[in-house]
Order: structure tokens, then sequence, then C-alpha cells
């Protein structure tokens, strides 16, 4: 990962993360309540496993996508990253 090359975002793909990310979130939220009311219904079953998978990959993908804005924020070289207000 060290010689990995570091590429600044465009700002089109920065805005596409930034929509992405309240829609990972908002998946991951659901999954947990799925995952919190089937555990309630069977604790051991097929159903609460597939839920506990889509709650993983949910907080998988809403990670990926904050470190890369979180990256592509942190460089000043960029002049897109310049330009962005912090987003709430």
């Amino acid at each position: 990962m060290a010689f990995m090359k570091r590429v600044a975002l465009a700002p089109r793909a920065v805005r596409q993360l930034r929509r992405v990310r309240s829609v990972y979130a908002v998946g991951a939220v659901l999954s947990l309540l799925g995952l919190v009311l089937q555990m309630e219904r069977d604790p051991g079953g097929r159903q609460t496993h597939l839920a506990a998978a889509i709650l993983v990959a949910f907080v998988a993908l809403f990670g990926l996508t904050a470190v890369q804005l979180w990256r592509h924020v942190r460089r000043n070289h960029c002049s897109t990253a310049k330009k962005l207000t912090p987003s709430v």
C-alpha cells in the first residue's frame, strides 16, 4: 500500500461519494433494525446471519467512503480539496 499512487478525486466523484455516504448510513441503520427484530424472533436462524452479513457490508462500504473523503480533503495540493466546504 505504500507504493499506491495517489490520485486526486474529481469534483463529481466527491459529490457522488457524499451522496452515497448517506445511503450507506441509512442502509446500515435499517439492517441493524432488521437484525434486532430478527434476533427477537429467531436468534440462531439463517435470516439472522443474513441480516448480520448485510449490516457488515453496509458498515464496510460506509467506512470505505468515509476514508476516501477524508483522504481527499486532507490533501492540500488538490484544488478540489481546497474548494470543498466541510460537510456536516
